[in-house]
């Protein structure tokens, strides 16, 4: 824990990736996959609101997405570790390479439920890719390099978020629609590419009797993932740090759609400028906190700090309608956000034995989904409703994402301290 992120600049991190080829290609697969991703997602906007100016529709897209993770994330965890992850991720990526092209076949207004269909299947696939993407990163590197793999892995899907933004904006304006999902299908091609390359081991020996009988059957499986994320307690808390984030953080994202286009009144530009500035905190955040919270004791706490502020800076989101303001309350409140993300993997990642990893990380990614589903469709039907115009929901989620953040420290924090302590004295007790 020596080596603090940012003290050298990025002379550590070009060190992992140098010295460590298979973290490398795990790494250079996330940059291309993310890369189309994002570069093709406005293009899947673009192509709603081409055939549908429903604001409900638009907000479907994303709901249909979250959906489709949570539904198949139980099962994807059990897969994840039943399997060897690397072959699961290749068939992943080449299956969602074939998908991305089914977006072509869209031409009229009656095929745009085929967006829908083919989304859901993507996002299920994606509920696969993830968990073992999150779990097969310790196989691949040192103890030592854990905690900078992870910032790192954060810090260039910060990057990623903002140029495949960008850069898909201006390709879907210039180029349209098809051109962009043929180019997010072969960076899946790519991405599975740069994975065959890479040698991930993975603890399947360790296994016993018993339990290798249970990973035969998916739903004991399943079961036995379950039991024992609720029965360890230390591994329970960071794997719903994302998920009670998200709740009021969801229904945050998904109104800076409608901020840039009612408050800023600068529509595809406004968003772009917005979601740059949530991209660039996401990357700085992890690098801040862990040079100011070096002790991964503390890191529990910093969660609860992280949602209040993130929440307070969203706050002020709802008090202006000045675009330099508001790009640097963003910024804040996703720099909070990018160190509860990373600080909540690494200490799954190195709590959780590799047998148990796919289905904890699953199980993350379904209560992630569902809070964030839920906190979409919830400010979705608040404005909707009328019940609170646009400004004063923000100004109401981020209070909740305040309050939240209140009770995490209250609840939460002295949790951890107590089982710390009662770690710490154990050896104590048991040499006496």
């Amino acid at each position: 824990m020596s080596n603090t992120p940012g003290a050298d600049g990025f002379r550590p991190y070009l060190t992992l990736i140098r010295q460590n080829k298979h973290y490398r290609w795990l790494w250079l697969s996330q940059l291309v996959s993310n890369f189309g991703d994002w570069f093709g997602l406005l293009a899947l906007y673009a192509l709603i609101q081409r055939y549908s100016d429903s604001e409900f529709l638009l907000g479907l897209i994303i709901v249909v997405k979250m959906l489709s993770l949570a539904l198949f994330s139980p099962i994807a965890g059990y897969l994840t570790d039943r399997y060897n992850r690397r072959r699961i991720m290749i068939f992943c990526d080449l299956s969602r390479g074939m998908i991305v092209l089914g977006l072509l076949l869209i031409r009229t207004e009656d095929w745009l439920w085929l967006a829908y269909m083919l989304t859901a299947v993507q996002m299920m696939i994606s509920a696969l890719f993830e968990p073992a993407k999150t779990s097969s990163i310790p196989n691949v590197t040192t103890p030592e390099e854990l905690v900078r793999a992870n910032i790192l892995s954060a810090a260039s899907w910060s990057i990623i978020f903002t140029t495949g933004m960008a850069i898909g904006g201006f390709a879907t304006g210039i180029f349209g629609t098809d051109v962009v999902f043929i180019l997010n299908s072969i960076s899946y091609v790519i991405s599975g590419w740069f994975i065959w390359k890479a040698v991930i081991p993975q603890q399947t020996e360790s296994l016993s009797a018993s339990a290798s009988d249970t990973m035969k059957k998916p739903w004991s499986g399943m079961k036995e993932g379950f039991r024992f994320l609720l029965s360890e307690k230390q591994v329970l808390r960071p794997a719903i740090a994302k998920g009670v984030y998200t709740l009021g953080s969801g229904a945050l994202v998904y109104m800076l759609i409608l901020v840039a286009e009612n408050v800023l009144m600068m529509g595809s530009i406004g968003l772009g400028l917005l979601y740059a500035s949530r991209g660039i905190g996401t990357g700085l955040g992890p690098v801040i906190g862990r040079r100011l919270f070096r002790n991964e004791e503390s890191w529990i706490m910093v969660m609860g700090l992280a949602m209040i502020v993130a929440g307070f800076f969203y706050f002020l989101v709802g008090f202006t309608t000045q675009i330099a303001w508001m790009l640097v309350f963003v910024l804040v409140a996703h720099a909070a956000s990018g160190a509860n993300w990373v600080m909540s993997t690494v200490l799954l990642q190195r709590r959780v034995p590799d047998t148990y990893r796919g289905r904890v990380f699953s199980s993350e990614w379904l209560l992630f989904t569902l809070t964030q589903s839920l906190s979409v469709m919830a400010a979705a039907l608040v404005l909707d409703r009328g019940w609170l115009n646009l400004t004063t929901a923000i100004r109401f989620y981020g209070l909740l994402m305040v309050v939240l953040g209140s009770i995490w420290l209250l609840l939460i924090v002295p949790w951890e301290v107590r089982d710390q302590a009662h770690s710490k004295a154990k050896p104590m007790a048991d040499l006496s």
